[in-house]
């Protein structure tokens, strides 16, 4: 069968059998094959083999050819395992190739971990070192506080107390240094007896008035409010004295440990000191660059200034420890008296009429002050706006005269 006989090839006799042709094409192929007896067995040839294809069914496959084929795949170390994962699947069949890209891969994730979490441990472990070495400088720089008094340390400042009372060892107990604050209020009945009282009470006490305020207005009742500083081992005598002057109303006691911040400042104070003397020997064994000269001299001077700052700090610290701070509120009982010592109802009249003029004439000042400051630019709003809104008004009258 060729096109020269015939207008149509075998494979648009074949569409025409599945019909896959357009409808005029397939018109055209229908009309050919009746007047065509060679065209028309090729379609029936086409036909019939179509129909066994379509009529054709794949047997079951055996059950011992299932059984031996399974076997063989669990014998195979390339083979694939029932029950294995799409990836495993897969990577049972790769080849060379893929296992070293992958290996390849799985140590460059490796060593990217690595570079990350190193230097993280690096750190950690620093500071756990850094940590451990100040622990150790801690503990071996503790000293034993002696009793309240006064002391000198090794630079010869004096301190109320003893911050270096002796060395026993590598290391030394430190007594619990509290700072302690107690608040009282009392109602007395002779304010000016206890008044009296009070300063008595000090000076036997060796204690001293760090802040007092006393109010004696006219009928009202007399006050005094009042921060007091008295030796630690004298507190307990001294508010029972104070308690002993009349009613008490509200009393408190607190107490602040503050042992391990003075250890700390010591062992700071220690350590500046060392870079000071450091800093002193290169400076008078320096005969370098004037700059390089300048430079420790500055550096000197900042230690220096943080020296001082430290010693202030441990004295006002152990000055806590060793003096207790009292607040003390007395308050005098008080009874109103009826007595006729109010001024006159015309002296009342002539300060009202007095009181009335100053505040009339602030007023007044007020007013003109007010617009002397403010005029100019109240005028100048007042142009801005009032201009636009005449010219509205003037065009709306003439709009209205108009209609």
């Amino acid at each position: 069968m060729n096109t020269a006989t015939h207008p149509f090839a075998p494979e648009e006799v074949m569409a025409l059998v599945d019909g896959e042709l357009p409808t005029t094409e397939a018109q055209s192929v229908s009309a050919h094959l009746k007047h065509c007896a060679e065209c028309a067995a090729i379609v029936a040839q086409f036909r019939s083999t179509s129909e066994s294809l379509s009529g054709w069914k794949i047997p079951a496959v055996p059950s011992k050819g299932e059984n031996a084929l399974l076997k063989l795949a669990a014998n195979n170390p390339t083979a694939v395992r029932i029950g294995k994962t799409n990836i495993f699947i897969r990577a049972s069949f790769w080849t060379w190739k893929q296992w070293t890209a992958g290996v390849v891969a799985t140590a460059a994730a490796l060593l990217l971990l690595l570079a990350i979490t190193t230097p993280k441990q690096m750190r950690s472990g620093m500071a756990a070192n850094e940590a451990s070495a100040v622990g150790r400088l801690r503990a071996d720089q503790t000293v034993t506080l002696t009793s309240p008094g006064i002391a000198a340390d090794s630079n010869g400042l004096t301190h109320e107390m003893g911050d270096h009372a002796g060395h026993a060892g590598p290391s030394f107990a430190i007594d619990a240094m509290i700072a302690r604050t107690a608040s009282l209020s009392i109602i007395v009945k002779d304010f000016g007896a206890s008044r009296l009282s009070l300063d008595s009470i000090l000076a036997r006490h060796h204690g001293y008035s760090a802040q007092l305020n006393a109010s004696t207005s006219e009928n009202a009742p007399r006050s005094i409010t009042a921060s007091l500083r008295v030796p630690a081992n004298e507190l307990a005598a001294t508010l029972a004295e104070l308690k002993s002057l009349g009613h008490v109303e509200t009393e408190s006691q607190s107490g602040e440990e503050v042992t391990q911040q003075h250890a700390d400042l010591v062992a700071r104070l220690k350590n500046s000191r060392e870079t000071e003397q450091r800093l002193q020997a290169i400076l008078l064994q320096r005969t370098g660059k004037i700059s390089d000269v300048l430079a420790v001299e500055q550096e000197i001077a900042r230690v220096r200034g943080e020296i001082e700052q430290m010693e202030a700090e441990q004295k006002s610290l152990e000055h806590r420890v060793n003096f207790a701070t009292i607040e003390l509120q007395i308050s005098e009982e008080y009874k109103a008296k009826l007595d006729n010592s109010s001024p006159s109802a015309s002296t009342r009249i002539h300060n009202s009429l007095v009181a009335g003029y100053k505040n009339a004439a602030e007023t007044l000042l007020g007013f003109v002050l007010f617009f002397a400051e403010s005029g100019p630019t109240l005028f100048i709003w007042l142009v801005i706006i009032l201009v636009p809104v005449l010219l509205l008004v003037r065009r709306y009258r003439r709009m209205a005269a108009a209609f």
